[in-house]
């Protein structure tokens, strides 16, 4: 490991580290990527150096670690007990990237869903054992997963726990064995949930969507990166109803959504430059390649969510039944159309189809666990279904869940979540 450079900023002190870490970790030395990692300290903290280490496992898949600006937010909160470790997940921001312009190098498609393969929560918490070895040799650090970075903390759990001494969870505690069939027949009632709430407070809404979908469906509306909207990837566009700062954006984006063109009624530069901003994966696409393999365990995902939106007519885009939007759902017909993802097509259905999977978590060790863990579990969740949360906290030992309807996915922004949590470890002997 190296340190690439120390700085401050708005009196946060920042250090960079880089660590070579094993591309396959049953084959430490095999070939080496490097993943990315900056720690955050609050210089006006009374003993700030001495504060113990928590490192920070962000919600994707593909997502990188936080770019800190200020001390607002969960940050602040975090800032006071600890030294935060922002980590870039590999393939993400500053740690080996694995895109479409990256990807074309390792060889055939089959050669990169090989390469793809070790980019799972599995390979992440190994990465993180590694680099907290490197920052402290043996001592064990706190662990804050939010969203899928919870799921990364269960395969901590389950793999490396001597490296835990306690872990938060905001809205991510997986399902433990599920199959990704049973999970997205729950996701997709949540969203149907979902846009019962929306639509009863924006009522007009529906058939403005409608109308959108005809118009989109009859004429070659074309977003600003030149692709053509499909009505399904417009349909796509509530995956913004799982997060409360996005609930009420979503109509704001539709108020704007016509304008009156030479040749009558038209969609909005407004509108199409937002929903083509909402719609891509440019910024994120291993949130798309890897999106199935996140739940599949020895067995194929063969395009879950494609699967299981055909067996919900509810969700149909047809005159005859009322206007609903998809949730956090990943399609085969992205790689057909979003720029960022058509290189990667080809490679995301032989992960589709790959079927040899390892487990993520281990269940019995799970069942012994002696980590604390505090966990926030959010009742309507869109992208975590509190069903299977709620069967994963009995299933582990020492668990302590915070079951609200007070937030969202995205409740962590506050640091009201994390003050939470916190207060209820302080409390749990």
């Amino acid at each position: 490991m190296h340190t690439t450079r120390s700085y401050r900023q708005r009196g946060l002190e920042c250090t960079e580290y880089v660590i070579d870490v094993p591309l396959d970790h049953d084959r430490p030395g095999g070939e080496q990527i490097q993943v990315y990692a900056r720690e955050v300290v609050d210089t006006t903290q009374p003993n700030a150096e001495s504060l113990p280490r928590l490192v920070f496992l962000q919600g994707g898949p593909g997502g990188k670690g936080p770019r800190p600006v200020s001390r607002a937010g969960w940050l602040e909160r975090a800032l006071k007990d600890y030294r935060v470790v922002l980590l870039d997940q590999r393939g993400t921001g500053l740690s080996t990237p694995a895109n479409r312009q990256t990807l074309p190098r390792r060889g055939t498609p089959a050669d990169q869903a090989d390469y793809l393969s070790h980019f799972r929560a599995d390979a992440i918490v190994r990465d993180a054992e590694l680099l907290r070895r490197a920052l402290q040799g043996d001592e064990p650090w706190t662990a804050l997963g939010q969203s899928f970075g919870g799921f990364c903390a269960l395969s901590y759990l389950s793999y490396a726990p001597e490296g835990l001494r306690e872990v938060f969870v905001t809205g991510g505690l997986p399902p433990l064995s599920a199959t990704p069939d049973e999970i997205y027949q729950v996701t997709y009632s949540r969203a149907v949930e979902k846009n019962t709430a929306y639509f009863a407070r924006h009522p007009d809404d529906r058939d403005l969507c409608a109308r959108i979908v005809d118009h989109i469906r009859d004429h070659d509306v074309r977003l600003p990166t030149g692709e053509r909207l499909s009505p399904r990837r417009f349909q796509g566009v509530g995956m913004r109803l799982g997060m409360r700062n996005d609930f009420d954006a979503l109509h704001y984006l539709l108020e704007e959504a016509w304008v009156d063109g030479v040749a009558g009624p038209d969609l909005s530069d407004t509108f199409l430059a937002a929903v083509g901003q909402g719609a891509s994966f440019a910024s994120g696409p291993l949130y798309a390649v890897l999106h199935e393999a996140c739940y599949t365990q020895r067995a194929a995902s063969a395009w879950s969510a494609e699967r299981v939106y055909a067996l919900r007519p509810e969700f149909a885009l047809d005159p005859d039944t009322p206007f609903l939007f998809t949730g956090e759902m990943i399609y085969p017909f992205l790689f057909d159309e979003d720029p960022a993802l058509v290189p990667l097509r080809e490679v995301a259905h032989v992960l589709a189809d790959k079927d040899d999977w390892p487990a993520l978590y281990d269940v019995d060790r799970l069942g012994a666990n002696d980590v604390p863990v505090f966990a926030a579990v959010y009742f309507d969740d869109l992208y975590v279904a509190r069903e299977f949360s709620l069967a994963t906290a009995a299933s582990v030992r020492r668990v302590t869940p915070w079951i609200t309807n007070s937030y969202e996915h995205d409740g962590l922004r506050t640091g009201k979540v994390l003050d939470h949590l916190f207060a209820l470890a302080k409390e749990t002997p």
